[in-house]
């Protein structure tokens, strides 16, 4: 069994790839093997609108024909039994990176077809882990839930099954004196960072086990 991880924060020590490692750490525990992939460490695109994924009887139906460096990460992901994604939040969305990713992952496995379907040939576990500085209660109220849910709800579609974490008002970087924020109680989102955070690592910890042990 694998448990692949796809960090797309460009920071490799920092929030989102800290949770995903730790539910890593989870599946491990599980009995999975793991794999964890910095998407800021390749050199690709996202969907270029070629549509060779969706050309019946070319080579590419059903993944995408572009090759580049995501080209072989796409063949781990799709050899996978569970795929943990992570992002931080930056501008109401994944980071640019992500999102090229994500097309370049879920649209040669979508059909244009009036019931949804799927050309992933199987049903596998899948999550979605987020990072943020919004407080909780502040997620709908900016719209990000709609977000968070349609991408979930994408990854579902495609793969059977979605998972979802968010780990919110986060530390985003150190040494905050150095930094124009004069909205931020510095003090309270480093007592946070020191209290709540752990109970994130601990969250994603247990959901890496709890999507590898549904694959056993």
């Amino acid at each position: 069994m694998k448990t692949l991880a796809f960090n797309g924060s460009p920071r490799k020590k920092h929030n989102t790839a800290t949770l995903l490692e730790k539910a890593l750490e989870g599946a491990a525990a599980a009995g999975s093997q793991t794999e964890l992939i910095h998407l800021f460490d390749q050199d690709f695109t996202g969907c270029i609108s070629c549509f060779s994924c969706k050309r019946i009887g070319g080579k590419s139906y059903g993944a995408c024909g572009v090759d580049d460096a995501l080209t072989p990460l796409l063949e781990k992901a799709a050899a996978a039994d569970v795929l943990i994604l992570g992002s931080p939040i930056y501008l109401a969305a994944e980071t640019a990176r992500f999102r090229a990713f994500l097309e370049r992952l879920i649209f040669p496995c979508l059909t244009y077809a009036e019931a949804p379907k799927t050309l992933f040939p199987r049903k596998i576990r899948t999550a979605m882990i987020y990072t943020m500085g919004v407080p909780a209660d502040r997620i709908p109220l900016v719209g990000y839930n709609w977000h968070f849910e349609r991408t979930c709800d994408l990854l579902t579609r495609i793969f059977g099954h979605c998972e979802m974490l968010c780990s919110t008002e986060t530390k985003q970087f150190d040494h905050p004196e150095n930094y124009f924020c004069p909205a931020k109680n510095i003090p309270d989102l480093e007592k946070r960072h020191a209290e709540v955070f752990p109970q994130d690592c601990e969250k994603a910890a247990q959901l890496g086990k709890r999507l590898a042990l549904a694959h056993n």
